[in-house]
């Protein structure tokens, strides 16, 4: 506002100047000819220098103040940059080495799981599919089982004995590729029939190596794999011995 004002007040005087030059030449109009234009030029000037308001004699140092909240705000701005910048890079980092490890152990539980599927079901097959390759970190896994005789159909479609042979598969292919030193298997033989059964056991006992089980089970094919039976009764109604 005060540069405006000393602009202003600045060609107010020139033009007045020139005014004056104008009016020592012979042939200029006398100042009589040419007041109302001065005067109309002076009022709207007045009204433009008014218009601009009061001149505030803090404008330097409010500027000052600004300047310096900027240079701090965009110092932070350039540091909140740099460390999202560093974070997209571990993100990124980190989602690649995700990605490698979970499709190597994908691909093992895979093998192992056609395996065992074969094993556990006399033949047939048995698969483990990313429904996105593009996507494996957050798109779903399917399961698709064809027991011997049938059509390739998901897990979904299978009986209720089936489903509990491909579920076992599946754990017993994790168990593998990754093993595990104790596992509890709580009636995951109550829909089997006896063939099936003895497919179960015999699975089980290439882990006992690896693995110790404990089996819940009221099947006698079952209880003949385990090395030390525990009983369980209910001669009183309510309470176990």
């Amino acid at each position: 506002h005060a540069s405006d004002r000393e602009s202003v007040i600045a060609n107010l005087q020139s033009q007045i100047s020139e005014l004056d030059s104008q009016a020592t030449e012979t042939d200029s109009p006398s100042f009589l000819e040419v007041r109302p234009e001065l005067e109309e030029r002076v009022n709207r000037l007045r009204r433009k220098l008014k218009m601009m308001g009061s001149v505030n004699t803090d404008s330097l140092k409010d500027l000052d103040e600004l300047d310096s909240r900027y240079q701090h705000l965009s110092a932070q701005l350039q540091d909140l940059e740099e460390a999202k910048a560093t974070l997209e890079d571990i993100i990124r980092q980190f989602n690649a080495e995700s990605q490698r490890m979970f499709l190597e152990t994908v691909e093992s539980i895979r093998v192992q799981f056609q395996q065992l599927f074969r094993k556990m079901f006399g033949g047939g097959e048995g698969d483990i599919i990313l429904e996105d390759p593009n996507d494996v970190l957050d798109c779903g896994i399917d399961i698709v089982a064809r027991p011997p005789g049938k059509e390739l159909r998901s897990i979904t479609l299978l009986s209720g004995g089936e489903k509990t042979m491909t579920a076992i598969a599946l754990l017993m292919a994790i168990f593998r590729s990754k093993p595990s030193p104790f596992c509890i298997l709580d009636e995951v033989d109550a829909a089997l029939d006896e063939a099936n059964v003895e497919r179960y056991s015999g699975v089980v006992k290439e882990f006992r190596e690896t693995t110790q089980f404990i089996m819940i089970t009221h099947n006698k094919r079952s209880m003949q794999v385990g090395d030390i039976l525990y009983g369980v009764t209910m001669e009183q109604s309510g309470v176990s011995k």
